[in-house]
């Protein structure tokens, strides 16, 4: 908001979870920081002006993919035989097909930097 940048914990609505937070957190500050330097060399505000479209991209990648792996890795309460077949079939097309695999592999593991 006009002048004041949030990154890390302070900048996302709702937490990540599988260990997400610390990078988030250094990809938002790496994300700033090039807009800074980009500010101070040309005078230009545009990648200032985009800092939140920016993280808030990957943010609700990394929150998709938590929301994807608790979905797939933990019981709930209560939870009925149509959410334990979705759970089991989500787990063994992790385990068996490659693009599955890979895919969990680069979001978890990290998205590549903007």
């Amino acid at each position: 908001f006009g002048r004041l940048f949030l990154a890390g914990d302070a900048a996302h609505i709702v937490p990540a979870t599988g260990a997400k937070g610390l990078n988030l957190a250094v990809a938002d500050v790496y994300v700033l920081a090039r807009a800074i330097v980009a500010w101070y060399r040309t005078g230009s505000r545009a990648l200032l002006d985009r800092y939140s479209e920016t993280c808030l991209k990957r943010v609700w990648r990394a929150q998709d993919f938590s929301n994807y792996m608790s979905a797939m890795l933990h019981r709930y309460p209560g939870q009925d035989p149509f959410r334990d077949r979705l759970q089991r079939a989500r787990l063994e097309a992790a385990c068996t097909m490659d693009e599955a695999a890979r895919a969990l592999a680069t979001n978890y593991v990290g998205l590549p930097l903007p």
